[in-house]
């Protein structure tokens, strides 16, 4: 081995240290080390109860860390999400590292004599509940995959037994895309529960604007970034959404008022039905025998969201807050309370006081949000003097972790008074690109831009510098220059994010900027599409059709689907797709066929041809006519940019 000395020497006589690699462009600016060190500083890091609470309870985890689809494809890896141990690296706001590691404790946990829950293997938690005869589950998860594995931990360490009954605590689908790995061991007559208007809200909420959603859902959720602490290192909620096989089993019993009781398996259940809070169609659930309270998404380890980023409908913060408000005297005396994300609370005392923070959380965001709107701020004014009391900030589960109060008072802002902030300049703004090359024109041109946030850059004000450059870039796609310090700028904008959504929406555009768009690797399979009622197929349709392919056509359609007994015309006129059920005037062609098989055909790309041919499904008149109406509809575009023109 050679001597240190004689190392350097060498060293020194071969150049190398004159070409050593240069230093990581990326690396945390000094702005950025600060700012996290007074986060850590300023964080009610002594508070200890979540590290009691996520890891109580603990009875076994999966052998395998790698949890696969029917292809041998890896739906969940385990392991991926150890890596939150130790201090906070410059990369990761402390709080944030905080969070991830507690949401990395995974496995199945006791949480009662009769409840256990698998947190983990999915975004969501699978809660088992053991009845007199079987399991009844509570969420299934977001797919069949990581639901199986989950089932087959139980059943390796609990004891395998039927499926007594199953309850989907709201519409979204990490709660019911499982459901397929327990239709096997589904009892005879096993109820499936669900708040009222689930199936409807679970088949239709994201349905029109669906591509959109799930692109923008990829740069919410990181998808295309590894976890570690230079990625993705959580989704706020849950570590991340799993992709694979999803299922919907329709509900056969619709909770609809709040008191309903039921026995299942023995067990007494009574509900809170909560509509319109954090989902469409949600409830609350309770065990008052053994003093346990279910509350679902409503009341989580994180302050929530009002408007997601990924998009949907505004949610209410007013009806949330009011939601709990009831919950803290629907569930009084619970001993216990389980969520559907994250880990559970213990002692009476603890959930009252967390049920009214929580509640006072979304009442102060509202009611402040609210005032300050009716003085004349517009929703970005009011974000940015917005701040929690110090008594509701300094609770973990309050803080911003998946939704902020930045984006929570301008989705208020928005519930009441639209986008629209009443200045006149704003009522037909200028297209992205055309106002950015107008703006870099006026301060001076690219370089004078470039200047100017490079300045800002090396004063730690990435936002400023984000701002300028992001001008920059819609002007001219093609200024590398801009899009690498546009890509830095958005680095130490997420290795200081509290928010794990903000960091993943940072990441995956400083990842647009410098690699491009790239295809996501691997895709899950649903059959959550076949649920679509058909308004709503017809529906999507309507927006996808292009009327400069129509032109001045018209074209009129019958469907019938023996396997609904039902029947619908399309008419194509104007440039509009409208439609009605029953056969209705003389349809230039009418197909019948099984409603799935549209579906497909439709949505998927699998043709019909082969069903005609066998006598699965017939065609009557025109016989081009399905075909021009085919040409007529557009497709969306599911890597649309989003950080470049």
């Amino acid at each position: 081995m050679m001597r240190p000395r004689l190392a350097l020497l060498a060293s020194l006589l071969l150049g190398s240290v004159a070409h050593a690699a240069p230093a990581d462009p990326d690396a945390p600016t000094e702005t950025t080390r600060a700012a996290n060190a007074a986060a850590l500083a300023a964080a009610p890091m002594s508070d200890k109860r979540d590290e009691d609470f996520a890891g109580r309870g603990f009875v076994a985890m999966r052998a395998d860390p790698l949890i696969k689809d029917s292809d041998g494809r890896v739906v969940w890896n385990l392991g991926q999400w150890k890596f939150a141990t130790g201090a906070a690296p410059d990369t990761v706001n402390p709080s944030l590292w905080r969070h991830a590691g507690l949401l990395a404790k995974s496995g199945l946990f006791k949480v009662t004599d009769r409840i256990w829950q698998v947190r983990g293997f999915d975004i969501s938690n699978l809660t088992f509940v053991r009845g007199e005869k079987g399991w009844i589950v509570i969420d299934t998860g977001t797919t069949s995959e990581t639901a199986g594995a989950a089932w087959a931990l139980v059943a390796e360490k609990l004891g395998k037994a039927p499926v007594t009954a199953i309850i989907y605590t709201h519409s979204h689908a990490d709660h019911f895309g499982g459901t397929g790995a327990f239709v096997a061991d589904l009892a005879p007559g096993a109820p499936i529960v669900a708040p009222k208007g689930f199936r409807e809200a679970a088949v239709s909420e994201n349905v029109i604007a669906g591509p959109a959603m799930a692109r923008r859902a990829a740069y919410q959720f990181g998808v295309p970034l590894d976890p570690g602490p230079r990625g993705t290192v959580n989704s706020g909620i849950g570590l991340a959404v799993p992709v694979g096989t999803q299922t919907l089993v329709p509900p056969t019993k619709e909770i609809e008022t709040t008191g309903t009781e039921l026995v299942l398996d023995g067990v007494r259940v009574r509900f809170q039905v909560t509509p319109s809070t954090e989902a469409p169609a949600e409830m609350n659930l309770g065990f008052p025998d053994w003093k346990v309270a279910d509350l679902a998404e409503n009341a989580n380890v994180s302050q929530h969201n009002i408007l997601t980023p990924r998009g949907a409908q505004i949610r209410n913060a007013r009806g949330w807050a009011q939601g709990l408000t009831e919950a803290i005297d629907f569930f009084a005396g619970a001993e216990v309370m389980i969520t559907s994300h994250g880990w559970p609370r213990f002692g009476a005392g603890e959930i009252a006081d967390y049920l009214a923070k929580h509640r006072d959380a979304y009442a102060f965001l509202h009611d402040q949000t609210v005032r300050w709107m009716n003085k004349g701020l517009t929703g970005p004014e009011i974000a940015a003097r917005l701040k929690l009391p110090a008594a509701l900030e300094k609770e973990w589960y309050d803080r911003p972790y998946y939704g902020s109060f930045a984006f929570n008072a301008r989705a208020v802002y928005q519930y009441y008074l639209g986008w629209y902030d009443a200045n006149p300049v704003h009522l037909a703004p200028l297209p992205a690109e055309d106002a950015a090359k107008r703006y870099v024109a006026a301060i001076g041109g690219a370089a004078k831009v470039r200047a100017l946030a490079k300045a800002a850059f090396d004063k730690g004000d990435y936002p400023w510098a984000a701002e300028l450059l992001d001008k920059a870039v819609f002007a001219d796609p093609g200024d590398q220059a801009a899009r690498t310090l546009l890509a830095s700028s958005y680095r130490q904008m997420a290795w200081g994010s509290e928010n794990a959504l903000w960091r993943n929406m940072y990441l995956t555009g400083a990842q647009e900027l410098t690699t491009g768009i790239k295809p996501l690797a691997g895709g899950g399979r649903s059959t959550i599409a076949t649920s679509l009622p058909p308004d709503d197929l017809f529906d999507v349709l309507a927006t996808r059709l292009d009327p400069d392919r129509v032109g001045d056509v018209s074209l009129r359609l019958g469907f019938t689907f023996p396997d609904r007994n039902a029947s619908y015309t399309l008419v194509v006129a104007n440039g509009v797709l409208t439609h009605r059920p029953g056969i209705v005037g003389a349809p230039d062609a009418t197909l019948t066929v099984r409603y799935p098989d549209l579906v497909n055909a439709l949505l998927r790309g699998q043709p019909l041809a082969a069903r005609i041919a066998s006598g699965d499904a017939s065609f009557a008149g025109d016989p081009t006519a399905l075909q021009r109406f085919v040409t007529y509809l557009d497709r969306p575009d599911p890597l649309f940019p989003i950080v470049t023109p």
